[in-house]
């Protein structure tokens, strides 16, 4: 019980990329064409009709992390500022939940292979 506690408090670490099936498969460029596809780095959040640069990411009390980023939608002009919500899987301590402002759950991640 203390190595979960610990791991918790010691936050989320990106430096290794997080995705879904199709995330990890296009990690390195686009291979596979996917609808659903989420892929979170330690710099962005790509989406199958989003890329998400981050500008800022903030610690919270619960270990999750809350993150500010520029996003850029398929076929819209410029970039528009919005927030994310990165936490732990309630059911799956390795995987990651990422929520919109809204408290959206977008998908969850597991650190690629």
């Amino acid at each position: 019980m203390l190595a979960a506690g610990q791991a918790l408090a010691a936050g989320i670490d990106l430096s290794k990329p997080y995705g879904d099936k199709y995330g990890c498969i296009n990690r390195n460029g686009q291979e596979v064409a996917a609808d659903k596809m989420l892929l979170l780095t330690d710099k962005e959040l790509i989406t199958a009709a989003s890329a998400c640069t981050f500008s800022d990411k903030q610690s919270q009390a619960d270990g999750s992390l809350v993150v500010t980023a520029k996003c850029e939608a398929e076929g819209e002009e410029g970039q528009a500022p919005t927030k994310f919500t990165i936490k732990r899987s309630a059911k799956n301590a390795k995987k990651l939940v990422v929520a919109d402002e809204g408290g959206n759950v977008m998908g969850e991640v597991a650190r690629c292979k």
